[in-house]
């Protein structure tokens, strides 16, 4: 049975801060950005994931690397410092955050592409019935 994990990473962009939640199921990964306004507490995280966890919107899955276990605390522990000093997020997330983004992007072209349409086509139709009323067999 695989692991499900999910990692949460809070950093500064200026001027918000972002966090990042990533989810890690079936060894395929998600990840979704929430942006927060003023540096937010340990518990004020930890309360909007409670709240707000199933209205998140993630990214598709990308295939995810298994992680090792059985490894040393001290190196396990050099490395999660090492992660806290780097800002940004992991390659892994910012794939799949770009790639969500990607569909939103596509999606909104579509939409955009249709409201034109509609517009163009009423406004097709309305001339066309100005030119039946001016020439009411005359």
């Amino acid at each position: 049975m695989d692991r499900e994990w999910i990692t949460v990473t809070v950093f500064f962009e200026d001027p918000f801060w972002i966090g990042v939640v990533e989810q890690v199921s079936e060894g395929k990964l998600s990840a979704c950005r929430i942006v927060f306004g003023a540096e937010p507490r340990d518990y004020e995280v930890y309360e909007y994931l409670k709240e707000h966890y199933y209205r998140l919107q993630f990214s598709p899955a990308v295939e995810a690397e298994r992680k090792e276990t059985g490894r040393n605390p001290k190196r396990i522990q050099r490395e999660a410092r090492r992660q806290t000093e780097r800002s940004g997020i992991g390659t892994r997330s910012q794939e799949a955050l770009k790639l969500q983004q990607e569909q939103r992007r596509s999606a909104q072209k579509v939409s955009v592409r249709e409201r034109k349409d509609a517009v163009s086509e009423r406004q097709f139709q309305l001339k066309q019935q100005k030119k039946k009323e001016k020439h009411r067999g005359r």
